[in-house]
C-alpha cells in the first residue's frame, strides 16, 4: 500500500486545485522557503483526521481554508483527497 496521489483545493495556500502524483521509488518535495511544502504535510494530517489546529500550524480551524490575497477572493471550502494504491490487496 502506498500514497499514489494527493489532490488539494482551498487548503491553506492552495487556492487552485493541485494534484501531486507519487510514483513508486523515491519522491521528494523540494522548493524554496515559503512555497507550501509544509502545507502539503498539514493537508495529509487534516484529511486523516487531525483536530489540533496547533499541530497544523494554525490559530483557528478556519485558518486551513484559503483566506484570499490582494488579487484573489477567499474560498469558503477546503478539500483534500488522498488516493492510496492497494495493489497487494492489504485492504
Amino acid at each position: 500500500m502506498f500514497l499514489k496521489r494527493i489532490e488539494i483545493f482551498g487548503f491553506k495556500s492552495f487556492a487552485d486545485r493541485t494534484v501531486i502524483e507519487f510514483t513508486e521509488g523515491i519522491t521528494a518535495l523540494l522548493g524554496p522557503n515559503g512555497c507550501g511544502k509544509s502545507n502539503i504535510v498539514d493537508a495529509i494530517k487534516w484529511v486523516l483526521g487531525e483536530q489540533s489546529v496547533r499541530n497544523m500550524r494554525a490559530e483557528r480551524m478556519d485558518d486551513v481554508i484559503f483566506s484570499g490575497t490582494e488579487n484573489r477572493k477567499a474560498l469558503n471550502v477546503a478539500e483534500v483527497t488522498l488516493v492510496i494504491a492497494n495493489n497487494k490487496g492489504i485492504f
